[in-house]
């Protein structure tokens, strides 16, 4: 509500508004803050919707349960500079997609369609925020993981499939004459120096406390490993690694700042989820979680 009643438009880098899929819609949006921040909001409820989505569909989390929604909803809440329109939710939206025909290859003999899916979505998320393209390892160890019968062929499809969008791109890019300044738009989504995370302890306190939270979920999960279900092993093993991923990319992507929170909190809200669920103790659970919704507050009310 604060971000939608004063609005605000995100401080962009040189370059980071610019990807060539992004860049009509942020044309379209610019005359208008609040409509910048209602569609974040409305892209941050569709991306909940999807999380919740994929885990009725593959049930990795004991039961069918809408809190992983609802965590990820009061995750970005946190993320005080995100609340206004940013490529990376569209890349988000995109990347659970690919997830998502990612996960549909468990204990499949040919999954060539799946692996190109994965693939191909993936490039279309990283063609909205280039940095997604961290994640590309760990889809390349769940395809390798995930399949009946492992052989090079998924390995090739996974990787036709990221690289098509952009064949596409630059060849447009190439017929009109654009393909130096989209190179450069690349190089800027890289290189340039931005971090919105090191002047803000309040924020620092957060990310701890969500670490926090993940690396005890991630503990109750290797606890419960040998009762799981072999597919839901190796799902949250993907999960660990999508979230090991984007902390790296984090350190070492200079570009990169607070927009990849919003990665990382897709992995974060699963294996939070998870431990919310396992927890036996009353107390501690129900401890834990006001704990973590009075620093959401606590965010909200001194951003």
């Amino acid at each position: 509500m604060k971000s939608l009643l004063d609005p605000f438009v995100y401080p962009y880098y040189r370059g980071e508004s610019e990807n060539l899929l992004y860049l009509p819609l942020e044309k379209l949006t610019e005359g208008s803050v609040f409509l910048q921040s209602l569609f974040s909001l409305v892209i941050v409820i569709i991306l909940a919707l999807f999380i919740h989505y994929i885990n009725n569909k593959y049930i990795f989390i004991h039961y069918r349960s809408i809190l992983p929604s609802i965590l990820f909803i009061f995750i970005i809440s946190g993320f005080r500079g995100m609340h206004t329109m940013h490529p990376v939710y569209l890349g988000a939206f995109f990347m659970l997609i690919s997830v998502f025909r990612l996960f549909s290859a468990f204990d499949k003999a040919k999954s060539y369609p799946e692996s190109f899916d994965s693939g191909f979505f993936l490039g279309i998320a990283s063609l909205f925020y280039f940095k997604l393209l961290i994640l590309f390892p760990a889809m390349l160890y769940g395809i390798g993981t995930l399949t009946r019968e492992k052989n090079w062929r998924e390995y090739v499809l996974i990787t036709t499939g990221l690289v098509l969008p952009f064949f596409l791109t630059f060849s447009y890019t190439f017929i009109t004459d654009q393909w130096l300044e989209t190179l450069k738009i690349f190089e800027y989504n890289l290189l340039t120096n931005n971090n919105h995370i090191k002047s803000d302890i309040k924020l620092q306190f957060y990310l701890g406390y969500l670490i926090l939270l993940t690396l005890t979920g991630s503990y109750v999960i290797l606890k419960q490993y040998d009762t799981l279900k072999v597919s839901t092993r190796k799902y949250f093993t993907i999960f660990f690694l999508m979230f090991v991923s984007s902390l790296a990319g984090l350190l070492i992507i200079p570009a990169a700042s607070q927009e990849m929170l919003v990665i990382t909190a897709i992995p974060f809200t699963y294996l939070i989820s998870n431990y919310f669920i396992s927890i036996k103790s009353r107390f501690w659970g129900e401890t834990l979680f006001l704990t973590f919704i009075a620093i959401i507050v606590f965010l909200q009310i001194t951003s």
